[in-house]
């Protein structure tokens, strides 16, 4: 299973700030599409997972100024998978406002079946990591060259060999794996600063 990264302490300690909304606007940029795509894949309607992802934020935003690590054991990301687990069985499990009476229904099946604790702080630790690609590709495709990123892009996304890239960008075949290959090394620096939380 991929680790679930620390947050970056600093990042805590800014967000437990109330007044500091950089902080906050960063933090909220990092977890809120984590949330929402994790809400979505355990069986939650688009605006339902929109919802839950503001109600995980606004339980955060409350809570997160009597935060404290006492020991190795509680950790904040521990914490906040607690917090987003618990939000997505409430959704799955309470019936919805207005639902028809009779007959069984999805909700009581979910209720009779709750998503496994591993299954869902598995679906939050590779969205996390999703978030981080997203947000370290970002950056890296702005720094290279249009014709690097677009080597990677098909070699690495589209899954086109490197014979087909080179013939389609009018390269050689070195330049499309080296092209690839720098990529790639940014890519993983990108997301190890992000990691170690360097800014």
């Amino acid at each position: 299973m991929t680790q679930f990264p620390e947050t970056r302490e600093s990042l805590i300690i800014q967000v437990k700030d109330p007044e500091n909304r950089a902080a906050w606007e960063q933090f909220v940029s990092l977890y809120r599409p984590v949330i929402f795509r994790t809400a979505l894949a355990r069986g939650l309607q688009e605006a339902d997972a929109q919802d839950l992802a503001q109600q995980v934020l606004l339980a955060v935003a409350s809570a997160i100024g009597d935060w404290q690590q006492r020991d190795e054991s509680t950790r904040f990301r521990h914490w906040l998978r607690t917090v987003t687990r618990n939000a997505i069985v409430n959704a799955l499990t309470r019936g919805a406002k207005g639902q028809a009476v009779g007959g069984s229904s999805i909700q009581e099946l979910l209720a009779q079946h709750p998503p496994a604790e591993e299954e869902t702080e598995s679906l939050i630790d590779w969205e996390y990591r999703r978030q981080l690609y997203r947000r370290a590709a970002r950056i890296v495709r702005a720094d290279v060259h249009a014709d690097t990123w677009r080597a990677f892009e098909l070699t690495v996304i589209d899954g086109v060999s490197n014979r087909t890239a080179a013939e389609q960008l009018g390269k050689s075949i070195g330049t499309i794996y080296t092209a690839r290959c720098r990529v790639m090394q940014r890519l993983r620096a990108e997301i190890a600063e992000m990691e170690a939380g360097e800014e």
